[in-house]
């Protein structure tokens, strides 16, 4: 796994202040590759290349980047695994081999067949910057999910763009001017989904798309090689048994993990004793055990805080598969103590609270191996997500009520004034139970008139995952954004409703929240992750499987725990999803505090005029209290004020 960055200067440039730019873009990288360095300018073209490597794949100099073609045609800096570069090499058996790098296999593919049929054939997670000599133009590309970053944009006529904002800032063209839209997005979803960057001018490349860029052209849109909307729109459903499927279904899970357990370098996993990682370590030492090799390493914190703890789980997992697996046990000053980090870890406000754990479980990890396999993606192909479940449920309940009844209703519980609903839910409440008694009565009936004023799912489910419902009152003159909430066209009409929110999460949670916070948090301690769910071959099959194999007699991920059932005993299978998390909730009443009001003091916010500080201090005295729980919401606004401050 590496890091890397550039910049196109149309024009040109003077060498030997570009040779200081690029070291110094690439610098910021050195958690990304601390294993070497290389740079390549052409101060003619204008165009600077810098890379930061972490050694995975022939770690000998064969393997250093930027790397030109046989041809010197091209010049490319990457970021990632291809995970089928030898099936590829096999296709072009005439290549003059100097090393056995995926690196090397790309540039020759790009030779022999051009960028977009590479792209559609390479299976691996990757980002990169092509620079083709020739027709002086620069390619940006991303894999399908997005599990490797990339950033670009155009500052004071310069285009730059590199793995992580922080090489971005290092260009003396760089303006920091904060994009209040984004802002807001960021408010609601607790990060800042792609296209969109904190920064204005500069964009995530959305995942399985390329673009070209050249002096004469600074800017242009993505083109998108692989279309997930495409793959589910013609997935014809499975009709094999159900003793089939899951044969199936093994069988590619076994492929993808051998595929990504290939390393010249230590490697192991995460495990959290949960369905994914379970067995995603299962197949692991399955195949470790079949090669001879000896124990595969497993790796788990536990938390000494009730329903935090999963630890004991994993390490009944693990003793079952005979892994060799070390644990950590954490304390809540461990925890806290990685706050002050997150802003330079993640280089742009996000707020998923399991950030902390990921990173400490990163940082324990890479101590032993520099590799580990995760189990991400197994909730957004199997339908893993008790919210799932939820937003069906809550459209169903509402979606038969014809819609004038529904647009009264909605308007008659805004009517009534928030101390009134108070007043009822002091009567209501205590014979609710401790669960839903959670979320304060008056924030249920708000609810409750949003759904009724709701046109279909999709708007329910942004509800649901909304930490600020109305982001654009707390920032102040954020515009409106569209995304896919409310494109009319997000999703094939035919899928069924927990479908649509699987492949919602796909193209929105999983790739700019669950990838992002665990690229950052391990890369951040120089740790390469690999994600077997998302395979592309993992990925058709299970969006060709009927909901039925996917949720059978109240049970999620039916499908995937037949399989595991085979590697472990049910009582190891069948229990309740825990997440991971800390408990921000009560952090912010108690160690948290002092830190949390320093950032939400109302003349700091006031002076800096970007969020409503009446509406924040609001919220944070009904958290203080106890009345209310706002610590989701909070969150996000404590993030972006970390950020903030350290960006000062």
């Amino acid at each position: 796994m590496c890091g890397f960055s550039g910049y196109l200067q149309p024009g040109g440039f003077a060498k030997d202040g570009a040779q200081e730019i690029i070291r110094e873009m690439t610098d910021c990288l050195i958690h990304r590759g601390p294993d070497d360095s290389g740079f390549w300018l052409d101060s003619s073209q204008g165009i600077a290349l810098g890379h930061r490597r972490l050694a995975i794949l022939d770690l000998s100099q064969a393997g250093h980047q930027p790397m030109q073609s046989v041809s010197r045609r091209y010049v490319l800096v990457y970021n990632g695994e291809i995970y089928n570069h030898l099936e590829l090499r096999s296709s072009l058996k005439s290549a003059d081999w100097q090393g056995h790098s995926d690196t090397e296999t790309l540039l020759a593919c790009f030779e022999a067949w051009g960028i977009e049929k590479t792209l559609k054939r390479a299976r691996g997670m990757f980002a990169f910057a092509l620079w083709d000599k020739t027709d002086r133009c620069l390619y940006l590309a991303r894999d399908r999910l997005g599990e490797k970053p990339l950033y670009y944009g155009v500052h004071q006529g310069v285009l730059m763009f590199a793995s992580e904002l922080k090489a971005l800032k290092a260009h003396p063209a760089f303006q920091n001017q904060i994009d209040m839209s984004a802002l807001a997005q960021m408010q609601r979803y607790a990060y800042v989904p792609a296209p969109l960057s904190i920064y204005q001018g500069i964009f995530k490349l959305p995942p399985s798309s390329y673009i070209r860029l050249s002096e004469n052209q600074l800017q242009a849109s993505p083109q998108s090689y692989w279309s997930m909307y495409s793959m589910v729109e013609h997935a014809e459903t499975y009709t094999g048994s159900t003793d089939q499927a899951i044969d199936e279904l093994e069988e590619l899970l076994q492929q993808s993990v051998r595929e990504r357990m290939i390393s010249d370098v230590p490697i192991g996993a995460f495990l959290s004793g949960g369905i994914d990682s379970s067995t995603v370590a299962a197949l692991m030492q399955a195949h470790s055990n079949r090669q001879g090799s000896g124990a595969v390493r497993t790796f788990s914190i536990g938390f000494d805080i009730p329903g935090y703890n999963e630890a004991e789980y994993a390490k009944a997992v693990a003793q079952h598969l005979e892994t060799k697996h070390t644990e950590l046990y954490v304390s809540s000053d461990d925890a806290l103590a990685v706050i002050p980090r997150l802003p330079q870890i993640y280089d742009e406000p996000f707020a998923d609270a399991s950030q902390i754990p990921t990173f400490l479980v990163s940082k324990m990890t890479r101590e032993h191996v520099a590799v580990a396999l995760s189990g991400d993606g197994g909730d957004e192909l199997f339908c893993g997500y008790h919210r799932y479940f939820r937003a069906e449920m809550l459209w169903h309940k509402f979606e038969k009520i014809p819609r004038l009844p529904k647009r009264f209703g909605a308007a008659c519980i805004n009517q009534i004034p928030e101390v009134v609903w108070r007043g009822v839910g002091a009567f209501v409440e205590p014979l609710l139970s401790k669960h839903a008694r959670e979320k304060a009565f008056s924030d249920r009936m708000k609810r409750t008139a949003d759904i009724l004023s709701s046109h279909n799912v999709q708007a329910v489910y942004q509800g649901m995952l909304s930490c600020w419902d109305r982001p654009n009152d707390l920032v102040l003159g954020a515009a409106k954004v569209n995304d896919i909430f409310s494109e009319k066209f997000s999703w094939p009409e035919h899928m069924e409703v927990k479908h649509k929110l699987m492949y919602l999460d796909s193209q929105t949670y999983l790739p700019d929240d669950i990838l992002v916070k665990t690229d950052r948090a391990a890369m951040s301690n120089g740790l390469e992750t690999r994600m077997p769910f998302l395979d592309p071959r993992l990925i058709d099959f299970a969006w060709r499987i009927p909901e039925p194999l996917k949720v059978r007699g109240g049970k999620s991920k039916w499908l995937l725990q037949q399989v595991l059932s085979r590697y472990l005993p049910q009582k190891m299978i069948d229990r309740p999803k825990m997440g991971f998390s800390v408990p921000i909730d009560s952090w912010l009443r108690g160690p948290l505090r002092d830190w949390a009001e320093s950032l939400l003091d109302p003349s700091l916010m006031r002076e800096q005029g970007m969020l409503n500080a009446e509406l924040v201090h609001k919220r944070w005295n009904e958290h203080l209290s106890g009345k209310r729980h706002w610590h989701d919401a909070l969150w996000t606004v404590l993030m972006f004020q970390a950020w903030l401050e350290a960006e000062r």
